[in-house]
């Protein structure tokens, strides 16, 4: 296990990179919103992979690193992911086919920059389709359009009382219900058993 110091546009970034055992595949995870890569649902997804041979590097973003609570704007997302990607296609992946995804916050983000980072799938944890409804009756926009604008297999883990919505499947999107809201705490078992069926699908369709 290694965490590496990463330079981005944005600022310094954090890579947690643990080896699986000969692996035949990487899963770069990046963190929720408010939450970093210690999140259980991130864990759970990381020791499941682990064990099926494929390595795994958590991701902070530079607003993490630097110690602030707010993230950065979705650009600035965006292209610090896409810098720590790239980082780690040249160094500690190599020449592995490359899974990208995260948490809440961090599945948006792996969505948008599917093809820039060459992902080979996205796996997401809690996608925050649509932000709850406020007092004042009004409700933000739905993200459905991040989903559909992925083109490689994706799985979304998605808690059955979640309250940003639950996310359709689609031709290559697959949805996994499982138990519990937005944290994805009350079963990591599912969770884990999720991504432990899709992880051997996604990379035989992505091969």
């Amino acid at each position: 296990m290694a965490t590496l110091a990463i330079e981005t546009p944005s600022g310094q970034a954090s890579a947690n990179v643990r080896d699986a055992d000969g692996p035949r595949a990487a899963l770069v995870l990046g963190h929720g919103a408010g939450g970093g890569v210690e999140a259980p649902d991130l864990q759970a997804a990381t020791s499941v992979a682990l064990a099926a041979g494929i390595s795994v590097a958590l991701v902070e973003q530079p607003y993490r690193v630097a110690g602030r609570r707010s993230p950065a704007p979705a650009k600035q997302l965006d292209a610090a992911w896409i810098a720590v990607v790239e980082h780690l296609k040249a160094g500690p992946l190599g020449d592995l086919p490359v899974l990208t995804g995260g948490r809440s916050l961090g599945a948006r983000v792996a969505c948008r920059t599917v093809e820039a980072t060459g992902a080979a799938a996205v796996l997401c944890l809690a996608f925050p389709l649509q932000a709850p409804r406020r007092a004042s009756g009004t409700q933000g926009p739905s993200r459905l359009d991040e989903l559909e604008a992925v083109t490689v297999p994706v799985l979304i883990v998605q808690g059955e009382g979640d309250p940003f919505g639950m996310p359709p499947a689609g031709k290559r999107r697959t949805v996994a219900r499982v138990p519990g809201n937005h944290s994805l705490r009350t079963d990591l078992e599912a969770v884990g058993a999720a991504v432990e069926d899709w992880l051997p699908r996604a990379l035989g369709e992505a091969g």
